[in-house]
């Protein structure tokens, strides 16, 4: 039998390769991406037993799964942490922060997923004593909670808070916060409406045997805020891939939307 040239024998082999490899070989692997939610935001984004659950959680992860181009994995952070991390970079993003754009100018946000409603809660001692009618005049020298990292409005409206002698009391999670209202350790508490009473709910079922706890009233209503993904903008050579994320990201929301994907998460969430 002849024997090939060994240029034409090496070509030849080369080519039964790439054909028993098939597409296979040139497909491109998913591009891996770490995204961080907030681990102690109940009911939008928690960890329990040892898991990242809620309704930012779910909105997300259904939305990536969606873009097969990506591989997500979802991970839980102290939102504090998980916003200097946005600052400095060290994560890709995080969610659900609202759109405060001078106060985070390292955020880009993505299409609103939810619309949260803020609300002041003030305990029994407090409404008893004062008149609350109008936020925040009426609220000065009172101590107002809030979760930590969380900004109740830009830097006009938090100066003005100060200057009104309102105390800020910033604490970690919404539980905790609501635990140091109905105990007396602070006067009122500036939260998500549904967050509030989600956690509020658990409280009570619970129990606290033993604890004097006060009841909480709800003492104003704020502006609504709309939950994002956000994502930093500093280190961008770390992310190249970050424009095509969002733009896949926000027409996957914008698809779930339209569906009704998304007011079905939610209802999921509140069923009892």
């Amino acid at each position: 039998m002849p024997r090939l040239p060994f240029r034409r024998y090496f070509l030849a082999a080369a080519c039964c390769l790439c054909a028993a490899a098939g597409p296979v070989a040139w497909a491109a692997a998913p591009q891996p991406v770490v995204l961080y939610g907030d681990d102690d935001y109940p009911p939008y984004s928690y960890v329990e037993n040892g898991q990242l659950k809620g309704i930012y959680t779910d909105i997300v992860r259904e939305a990536v799964q969606a873009m097969p181009q990506y591989r997500v994995q979802l991970r839980p952070v102290p939102w504090k942490r998980g916003v200097l991390m946005l600052q400095t970079g060290d994560a890709f993003g995080l969610y659900p922060p609202y759109s405060w754009r001078s106060e985070r100018p390292y955020v880009r946000y993505s299409v609103p997923l939810l619309m949260e409603q803020l609300v002041v809660f003030c305990n029994q001692d407090v409404v008893a004593k004062r008149a609350l009618r109008q936020w925040p005049a009426d609220y000065a020298g009172l101590h107002i909670g809030v979760n930590a990292g969380f900004l109740l409005g830009d830097a006009g409206l938090t100066a003005a808070l100060r200057s009104g002698q309102i105390v800020l009391d910033a604490a970690k999670g919404t539980r905790t916060n609501l635990l140091k209202l109905m105990r007396g350790r602070i006067d009122c508490y500036v939260s998500d409406r549904l967050s509030a009473q989600w956690e509020l709910q658990r409280i009570r079922r619970a129990g606290q045997a033993g604890t004097p706890m006060q009841a909480i009233h709800e003492t104003a209503q704020l502006a609504g805020q709309q939950g994002h993904l956000g994502f930093t903008q500093r280190q961008p050579g770390a992310y190249p891939y970050r424009d095509d994320f969002i733009d896949q990201f926000n027409a996957a929301i914008a698809r779930m939307q339209d569906s009704g994907a998304i007011r079905r998460i939610v209802e999921r969430a509140l069923q009892p």
